[in-house]
């Protein structure tokens, strides 16, 4: 297959760690890339893990600095990490599922040389996606500051009692809320823990962020989607053991009076899909949409 490059243009592979049988395919994407006169860079820890030589490695910050693209081999967990570190550099992504078809990875591995082929020849759908800022404020104080693709959790420990929180946005007191938590989310992240809780999908071109209560004891605290403009902040009223997440990465000494300070990120990320990418199929895929009683499924 044919693709047209630029002269030293340089593609970074990122592989999930300690997958078995991954070295072949990951093998053969250099291959490609390579004979399509690509130069190809590992990730550090991808470099470790991957037994294909004569591939140099890069951090992320450098990938970040001489990439414009980086191909994403793994799960939607594995993105998750690769986007929140690339973001603020603009490289585009491209994600290679390596099991089930994923939500932002969703190239089969089967099918992964035609596609990168489709995406270098510039037959490529481009998707921008938001993501959250969030920052932990004590007594006017940052003590942290992170950014999420998916959504920011603030939840209570394992064994503890409801947490309670007051929620704000924009200034204006939204609710007092007792609850197990509360999932403040991208609309990337509508199809993951929201979900689950019982949020509402958001497509991904909305320029929304849902507030999802987790089991709240009054029934009349439900979801509700905000603009993307708006700053939501979240006060620790009471509760124990309670912590925030960022894409499932914590933030556990909060106390009470923290506020969590949630905003759109300036920065976004790119994901490049095949022509004839469909997120409606993948809603489909993903949350058995194609199923029904007659077991037709031709209706794509």
């Amino acid at each position: 297959m044919s693709v047209t490059s630029q002269p030293q243009q340089t593609i970074a592979l990122v592989v999930r760690h300690n997958t078995a049988g991954i070295d072949e395919p990951v093998k053969a994407i250099v291959d490609f890339l390579h004979a399509a006169g690509y130069r190809v860079v590992f990730e550090q820890e991808t470099a470790v893990h991957v037994q294909v030589a004569g591939i140099d490695a890069m951090t992320m910050a450098e990938i970040g600095e001489h990439c414009a693209t980086a191909i994403v081999v793994g799960g939607d967990g594995t993105m998750l990490g690769v986007a929140r570190q690339l973001a603020r550099y603009q490289v585009s992504l491209i994600g290679i599922n390596q099991g089930r078809l994923g939500f932002m990875t969703d190239i089969p591995i089967d099918r992964m040389l035609p596609a990168l082929g489709e995406i270098l020849n510039g037959k490529a759908r481009a998707e921008e996606r938001t993501l959250l800022e969030a920052r932990v404020m004590r007594g006017g104080v940052e003590m942290h500051c992170s950014v999420a693709v998916n959504d920011v959790v603030v939840s209570r420990g394992t064994g503890a009692g409801m947490a309670e929180l007051k929620v704000s946005v924009d200034g204006q007191f939204m609710y007092n809320q007792r609850s197990d938590g509360l999932i403040v989310s991208t609309p990337t992240g509508s199809t993951a823990y929201a979900l689950s809780a019982g949020g509402p999908l958001l497509h991904p071109t909305l320029a929304g962020i849902v507030l999802v209560p987790i089991a709240p004891h009054a029934l009349s605290n439900r979801p509700i989607v905000v603009p993307d403009r708006s700053e939501i902040v979240v006060e620790i009223v009471n509760g124990r053991d309670i912590s925030v997440n960022f894409d499932m990465q914590t933030f556990a000494s909060l106390q009470h009076g923290d506020e969590i300070v949630i905003s759109r990120s300036p920065d976004t990320i790119t994901f490049l899909h095949p022509e004839g990418w469909s997120y409606y199929h993948t809603l489909r895929e993903k949350l058995h949409w194609n199923e029904n009683p007659s077991g037709d499924t031709k209706a794509r």
